[in-house]
């Protein structure tokens, strides 16, 4: 009986220390890791030693764990991870930087009746993605005005993985375009993973159609698509009104871009909530190439047809291409997008 009892501790013991270093120590030993090799200040050398020290730290006391010396082990593993993260608070957004053009400027607004004004809009005329000619400018738009809601998804790296544009219609065609993005320094480049590690700021741009929506589908050749939502007017008010406040609360308080928790998706999954919406969130809120089945099935989209079939009538690349730089780009890429306010 005494046998059996402590071959069960034994084997309780053996599943503990292999959840422990399966589900604890190696991941925190994989994510500090990467966050010094990203992070950490000084020349590349340094930081891969200090990145390869910590995992080999996370490795050695997985071994210890399956030794005597386990409790010791997993105290040093505590206290270095304790310092680690003590690091990492003190790495804050920078308000200033060598930004991109096309990131340079934060657009900022303010609200008098029903009145929006939107500072540093931005509207380049792109020929290639290093060819453009800058526009910034002021821009006013009546609320009482908007009438659209609508999704664009640029799928730029499979069809997993999309871009997301929401843009605001008004009454006299107007469309105000927001994207969420990277901040990238000048010269600089975007890395799922290393953007992860606080690498970039976020920011939030309002564009023109014409600027955002045809820089992806003509310039860079990425397949975007066009989803028109069932969102009340009210709805997309009080959403407008959620980016402008955030984008003016950016401009003085930055924040980190995440790939994974703060990205292009995630942030306007957020906004959205803040507008009042009830929308769970889902896993193809970060699988974002997926989002039009989300949207379908919370019926935020039209869904007199299948989703198949919703999908291919959504391209407009082709549509856009064709509009190319004419002052009619946004209605002309619309034509025959299904949309829930079509008269049935």
């Amino acid at each position: 009986m005494r046998e059996t009892s402590g071959w069960g501790r034994r084997a309780v013991g053996a599943v503990l220390r292999v959840f422990t270093s399966a589900l604890v120590i190696a991941p925190i030993s994989a994510w500090g890791a990467l966050a010094l090799w990203f992070r950490f200040p000084g020349p590349e050398g340094l930081r891969a030693a200090v990145a390869v020290l910590f995992a080999a730290l996370g490795l050695g006391t997985i071994a210890a764990l399956f030794m005597r010396r386990s409790l010791i082990a997993l105290a040093v593993f505590a206290i270095a991870f304790a310092g680690l993260l003590a690091w990492w608070s003190t790495i804050k957004p920078p308000l200033d930087g060598d930004w991109a053009p096309d990131v340079a400027r934060q657009t900022t607004g303010s609200v008098k009746g029903d009145i929006l004004t939107l500072s540093d809009v931005r509207d380049f005329e792109w020929r290639t993605d290093k060819d453009f000619t800058e526009r910034w400018g002021p821009r006013s738009y009546d609320l009482s005005k908007l009438k659209t809601l609508d999704l664009f998804l640029a799928y730029w790296a499979g069809p997993e993985m999309a871009h997301v544009i929401m843009s605001f219609g008004f009454e006299d065609g107007d469309h105000i375009a927001w994207s969420v993005e990277v901040r990238r320094e000048r010269n600089g480049e975007f890395s799922p993973i290393a953007d992860a590690f606080k690498s970039h700021t976020l920011v939030y741009l309002a564009t023109t159609e014409r600027d955002s929506v045809r820089l992806r589908s003509n310039v860079r050749g990425e397949d975007v698509r066009l989803y028109r939502l069932n969102t009340p007017p009210d709805q997309a008010r009080a959403l407008l009104k959620e980016y402008a406040a955030e984008s003016t609360a950016l401009a003085e308080q930055p924040k980190f871009y995440n790939s994974i928790t703060a990205n292009c998706a995630t942030v306007v999954f957020k906004l959205v909530r803040a507008a009042g919406s009830t929308l769970p969130f889902d896993w193809r809120l970060v699988v974002n190439g997926f989002l039009p089945g989300y949207l379908y099935d919370h019926g935020a989209v039209v869904t007199t047809m299948p989703l198949a079939e919703l999908m291919e009538r959504a391209r407009v690349s082709e549509k856009a291409r064709a509009a190319d730089a004419s002052p009619d780009f946004s209605r002309l890429i619309r034509v025959g997008v299904p949309s829930p306010w079509d008269p049935r």
